[in-house]
Protein backbone atom coordinates (compact mmCIF):
# COMPACT_ATOMS: atom_id res chain seq x y z
CA UNK A 1 0.00 0.00 0.00
CA UNK A 2 1.39 3.76 0.60
CA UNK A 3 2.65 5.34 3.38
CA UNK A 4 3.40 8.51 3.19
CA UNK A 5 7.25 10.44 4.35
CA UNK A 6 7.00 14.14 5.59
CA UNK A 7 10.60 15.33 5.46
CA UNK A 8 11.21 18.51 6.91
CA UNK A 9 14.64 20.36 7.03
CA UNK A 10 15.55 23.41 9.23
CA UNK A 11 17.81 25.70 7.37
CA UNK A 12 20.67 26.54 9.59
CA UNK A 13 20.01 24.36 13.08
CA UNK A 14 16.35 23.62 14.09
CA UNK A 15 15.43 21.12 16.58
CA UNK A 16 13.67 17.62 15.12
CA UNK A 17 10.03 17.16 15.62
CA UNK A 18 9.48 14.73 18.19
CA UNK A 19 7.08 13.70 20.58
CA UNK A 20 7.35 15.45 24.23
CA UNK A 21 8.08 12.16 25.91
CA UNK A 22 11.23 11.41 23.35
CA UNK A 23 12.70 14.88 23.53
CA UNK A 24 16.02 14.44 25.30
CA UNK A 25 18.31 17.25 26.30
CA UNK A 26 16.11 20.01 24.32
CA UNK A 27 15.42 17.39 21.27
CA UNK A 28 17.69 16.22 18.44
CA UNK A 29 19.10 19.22 16.42
CA UNK A 30 17.71 18.48 12.84
CA UNK A 31 18.05 19.36 9.21
CA UNK A 32 15.47 17.07 8.07
CA UNK A 33 11.90 14.92 9.13
CA UNK A 34 10.47 12.72 6.89
CA UNK A 35 7.09 11.40 7.08
CA UNK A 36 6.08 8.66 5.37
CA UNK A 37 2.80 8.28 3.44
CA UNK A 38 0.80 5.40 3.09
CA UNK A 39 0.89 5.63 -0.54
CA UNK A 40 -2.00 8.74 -2.01
CA UNK A 41 -3.96 8.37 1.37
CA UNK A 42 -0.82 8.95 3.35
CA UNK A 43 -0.54 9.88 6.94
CA UNK A 44 -2.46 12.85 5.80
CA UNK A 45 -5.41 10.64 5.58
CA UNK A 46 -3.76 7.05 4.20
CA UNK A 47 -5.34 3.80 4.11
CA UNK A 48 -8.75 4.90 4.25
CA UNK A 49 -8.98 6.72 1.01
CA UNK A 50 -6.57 4.58 -0.83
CA UNK A 51 -8.22 1.00 -0.03
CA UNK A 52 -11.95 2.38 -0.18
CA UNK A 53 -11.15 4.92 -3.30
CA UNK A 54 -8.21 4.68 -4.91
CA UNK A 55 -7.20 1.08 -5.30
CA UNK A 56 -10.75 0.00 -6.02
CA UNK A 57 -10.88 2.70 -8.58
CA UNK A 58 -8.10 0.95 -10.57
CA UNK A 59 -9.42 -2.76 -10.13
CA UNK A 60 -12.41 -1.80 -11.33
CA UNK A 61 -11.50 0.67 -14.42
CA UNK A 62 -7.77 -0.92 -15.35
CA UNK A 63 -9.57 -2.65 -18.48
CA UNK A 64 -11.63 0.15 -19.91
CA UNK A 65 -8.37 2.49 -19.26
CA UNK A 66 -6.45 0.12 -21.50
CA UNK A 67 -9.13 -0.21 -24.24
CA UNK A 68 -9.50 3.59 -24.40
CA UNK A 69 -5.48 4.58 -24.45
CA UNK A 70 -3.92 1.41 -25.84
CA UNK A 71 -3.11 3.53 -28.84
CA UNK A 72 -0.96 6.05 -27.14
CA UNK A 73 2.85 6.15 -26.29
CA UNK A 74 2.21 6.83 -22.51
CA UNK A 75 0.33 3.44 -22.06
CA UNK A 76 2.13 1.50 -24.57
CA UNK A 77 5.64 2.36 -22.41
CA UNK A 78 3.20 1.22 -19.15
CA UNK A 79 2.63 -1.96 -20.63
CA UNK A 80 6.22 -2.34 -21.86
CA UNK A 81 7.34 -1.81 -18.40
CA UNK A 82 4.65 -4.37 -16.91
CA UNK A 83 5.32 -7.12 -19.01
CA UNK A 84 9.38 -6.48 -18.52
CA UNK A 85 8.35 -6.83 -14.55
CA UNK A 86 5.94 -9.87 -15.46
CA UNK A 87 9.23 -11.56 -17.00
CA UNK A 88 11.52 -10.94 -14.06
CA UNK A 89 8.41 -12.55 -11.50
CA UNK A 90 8.17 -15.40 -13.63
CA UNK A 91 9.23 -17.65 -11.15
CA UNK A 92 6.47 -16.47 -8.59
CA UNK A 93 3.80 -19.21 -7.59
CA UNK A 94 0.41 -17.65 -9.53
CA UNK A 95 2.36 -15.20 -11.45
CA UNK A 96 0.74 -13.71 -14.36
CA UNK A 97 2.85 -13.20 -18.12
CA UNK A 98 1.97 -10.56 -20.78
CA UNK A 99 2.91 -11.59 -23.95
CA UNK A 100 3.28 -9.83 -27.05
CA UNK A 101 1.13 -9.09 -29.95
CA UNK A 102 1.84 -11.55 -32.07
CA UNK A 103 -0.43 -10.23 -34.96
CA UNK A 104 -3.37 -8.03 -35.63
CA UNK A 105 -7.00 -8.29 -35.23
CA UNK A 106 -9.41 -7.34 -32.24
CA UNK A 107 -8.95 -11.12 -30.69
CA UNK A 108 -5.41 -10.71 -30.40
CA UNK A 109 -5.58 -7.49 -28.78
CA UNK A 110 -8.00 -9.14 -26.50
CA UNK A 111 -5.88 -11.60 -25.72
CA UNK A 112 -2.96 -8.87 -23.94
CA UNK A 113 -4.95 -6.55 -22.75
CA UNK A 114 -6.52 -9.30 -20.47
CA UNK A 115 -3.10 -10.59 -19.43
CA UNK A 116 -2.23 -6.85 -18.78
CA UNK A 117 -5.71 -6.52 -16.61
CA UNK A 118 -4.89 -10.27 -14.52
CA UNK A 119 -1.27 -9.21 -13.84
CA UNK A 120 -2.42 -5.92 -12.65
CA UNK A 121 -5.48 -7.84 -10.65
CA UNK A 122 -2.30 -10.49 -9.34
CA UNK A 123 -0.17 -7.81 -8.02
CA UNK A 124 -2.58 -5.76 -6.35
CA UNK A 125 -4.10 -8.72 -4.82
CA UNK A 126 -0.46 -9.13 -2.96
CA UNK A 127 0.01 -5.92 -2.50
CA UNK A 128 2.80 -5.16 -4.58
CA UNK A 129 4.67 -2.14 -4.96
CA UNK A 130 6.60 -2.38 -8.41
CA UNK A 131 7.10 0.79 -10.58
CA UNK A 132 5.77 -1.15 -13.06
CA UNK A 133 2.28 -1.10 -11.24
CA UNK A 134 2.59 2.38 -9.69
CA UNK A 135 3.44 3.89 -12.76
CA UNK A 136 0.38 2.95 -14.33
CA UNK A 137 -1.55 3.55 -11.41
CA UNK A 138 -0.57 7.04 -11.36
CA UNK A 139 -1.47 7.48 -15.27
CA UNK A 140 -4.78 6.08 -14.24
CA UNK A 141 -5.69 8.29 -11.09
CA UNK A 142 -4.03 11.50 -13.16
CA UNK A 143 -7.44 11.10 -15.63
CA UNK A 144 -9.61 10.16 -12.55
CA UNK A 145 -8.21 13.35 -10.80
CA UNK A 146 -8.42 15.85 -13.77
CA UNK A 147 -12.06 14.66 -14.25
CA UNK A 148 -13.32 15.69 -10.64
CA UNK A 149 -13.79 11.53 -9.98
CA UNK A 150 -11.44 11.09 -7.43
CA UNK A 151 -9.98 13.95 -4.57
CA UNK A 152 -7.00 13.22 -2.13
CA UNK A 153 -8.32 13.16 1.40
CA UNK A 154 -6.11 15.09 4.19
CA UNK A 155 -6.51 14.82 7.89
CA UNK A 156 -7.66 18.10 9.38
CA UNK A 157 -4.52 18.63 11.56
CA UNK A 158 -2.37 17.94 8.65
CA UNK A 159 -2.07 21.13 6.49
CA UNK A 160 -2.01 23.66 9.63
CA UNK A 161 1.05 21.50 11.33
CA UNK A 162 3.62 21.59 8.22
CA UNK A 163 2.33 25.06 7.55
CA UNK A 164 3.98 25.78 11.28
CA UNK A 165 6.93 23.57 10.51
CA UNK A 166 7.76 25.77 7.31
CA UNK A 167 7.72 28.97 9.27
CA UNK A 168 10.06 27.89 11.72
CA UNK A 169 12.42 27.00 8.74
CA UNK A 170 11.56 23.83 7.63
CA UNK A 171 11.43 21.88 4.53
CA UNK A 172 8.88 19.08 3.65
CA UNK A 173 9.27 16.12 1.60
CA UNK A 174 7.24 13.21 1.07
CA UNK A 175 8.52 9.78 0.23
CA UNK A 176 5.82 6.90 -0.85
CA UNK A 177 5.62 3.73 -2.53
CA UNK A 178 3.42 5.27 -5.03
CA UNK A 179 4.79 7.38 -7.71
CA UNK A 180 6.11 11.35 -7.73
CA UNK A 181 3.63 11.70 -10.52
CA UNK A 182 0.60 10.08 -7.71
CA UNK A 183 1.62 11.99 -5.45
CA UNK A 184 1.48 15.07 -7.07
CA UNK A 185 -1.97 14.25 -7.99
CA UNK A 186 -2.98 13.44 -4.61
CA UNK A 187 -2.12 16.81 -3.02
CA UNK A 188 -2.62 18.81 -6.11
CA UNK A 189 -6.27 17.78 -6.09
CA UNK A 190 -6.67 17.36 -2.22
CA UNK A 191 -9.86 18.15 -0.22
CA UNK A 192 -8.08 21.10 1.19
CA UNK A 193 -7.14 21.94 -2.35
CA UNK A 194 -3.78 22.38 -4.40
CA UNK A 195 -1.53 22.34 -1.11
CA UNK A 196 1.51 21.08 -3.40
CA UNK A 197 3.61 24.35 -2.39
CA UNK A 198 3.74 22.64 1.27
CA UNK A 199 6.38 20.02 -0.10
CA UNK A 200 9.78 20.77 -0.63
CA UNK A 201 10.34 16.87 -2.55
CA UNK A 202 9.21 14.29 -3.67
CA UNK A 203 10.45 10.21 -3.68
CA UNK A 204 9.46 7.30 -4.66
CA UNK A 205 10.77 3.71 -5.14
CA UNK A 206 12.95 4.67 -7.87
CA UNK A 207 15.13 5.45 -4.91
CA UNK A 208 14.58 2.09 -3.46
CA UNK A 209 12.31 0.14 -1.47
CA UNK A 210 11.49 1.82 1.40
CA UNK A 211 12.17 -1.36 3.93
CA UNK A 212 15.60 -0.96 2.83
CA UNK A 213 17.84 0.81 5.05
CA UNK A 214 20.20 2.54 2.10
CA UNK A 215 17.26 4.03 0.59
CA UNK A 216 17.32 6.44 3.52
CA UNK A 217 21.05 6.89 2.75
CA UNK A 218 20.17 8.17 -0.58
CA UNK A 219 17.39 10.39 0.38
CA UNK A 220 19.63 12.19 3.06
CA UNK A 221 22.70 12.30 0.18
CA UNK A 222 19.86 13.43 -2.28
CA UNK A 223 19.06 16.62 -0.08
CA UNK A 224 22.02 17.09 1.62
CA UNK A 225 21.36 15.88 5.17
CA UNK A 226 22.87 13.83 7.27
CA UNK A 227 20.59 10.13 8.34
CA UNK A 228 20.73 11.12 11.61
CA UNK A 229 18.78 14.78 11.16
CA UNK A 230 16.26 13.18 9.46
CA UNK A 231 12.86 12.31 11.58
CA UNK A 232 10.92 9.40 9.73
CA UNK A 233 6.99 9.05 10.02
CA UNK A 234 5.76 5.68 9.26
CA UNK A 235 3.33 3.33 10.26
CA UNK A 236 5.07 0.26 9.38
CA UNK A 237 7.49 -1.35 11.68
CA UNK A 238 9.31 -2.93 8.42
CA UNK A 239 10.25 0.77 6.83
CA UNK A 240 10.74 2.22 10.34
CA UNK A 241 13.29 -0.52 11.06
CA UNK A 242 15.30 0.38 7.88
CA UNK A 243 14.77 3.85 8.48
CA UNK A 244 16.78 3.29 11.80
CA UNK A 245 19.34 0.86 10.38
CA UNK A 246 20.32 3.88 8.50
CA UNK A 247 20.32 6.18 11.80
CA UNK A 248 17.43 7.60 11.45
CA UNK A 249 14.79 9.05 13.72
CA UNK A 250 12.08 7.40 13.67
CA UNK A 251 8.05 7.74 14.98
CA UNK A 252 5.10 5.75 13.90
CA UNK A 253 1.93 7.30 13.15
CA UNK A 254 -1.28 5.55 15.04
CA UNK A 255 -3.57 6.73 12.46
CA UNK A 256 -7.99 4.83 11.97
CA UNK A 257 -7.11 2.59 8.85
CA UNK A 258 -3.79 1.68 9.60
CA UNK A 259 -2.61 -1.87 10.22
CA UNK A 260 -2.41 -2.53 14.49
CA UNK A 261 1.32 -2.74 16.14
CA UNK A 262 2.19 -5.48 18.63
CA UNK A 263 2.84 -4.46 22.09
CA UNK A 264 6.72 -4.61 21.70
CA UNK A 265 6.23 -2.67 18.50
CA UNK A 266 4.08 -0.09 20.94
CA UNK A 267 6.53 0.10 23.97
CA UNK A 268 9.91 0.38 21.21
CA UNK A 269 8.46 3.22 19.29
CA UNK A 270 7.22 6.72 19.37
CA UNK A 271 3.91 6.95 18.70
CA UNK A 272 1.44 9.84 17.37
CA UNK A 273 -2.01 9.88 16.57
CA UNK A 274 -1.69 13.66 15.17
CA UNK A 275 0.81 15.81 13.41
CA UNK A 276 -0.09 18.36 16.80
CA UNK A 277 1.73 15.70 18.90
CA UNK A 278 4.91 16.99 17.26
CA UNK A 279 6.54 20.37 18.29
CA UNK A 280 9.43 22.32 17.98
CA UNK A 281 11.33 22.02 20.96
CA UNK A 282 13.51 25.25 22.16
CA UNK A 283 16.76 25.33 20.53
CA UNK A 284 19.89 24.67 23.15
Amino acid sequence: MVAPMISVTTMPVLPCLLPPHHQQDGGFKALAAFLWFWFLSCHINVCVCCQETLFPYIRDNVEQYLRAHWEEEECQRDVGLLRQQAQEDSGLDGAVPIPLESGSGDEELERVIRAVVDNVHWQMALDRKTTALKQLQGHMWRAAYATGLVKGEVFEDVVPAIRKWREAGMKVYIYSSGSVEAQKLLFGYSTEGDILELFDGHFDTKIGPKVESESYRRIAASIGCDTNNILFLTDVPREANAAEEADTHVAVVIRPGNAGLTDDEKSYYSLISSFTELFLPSST
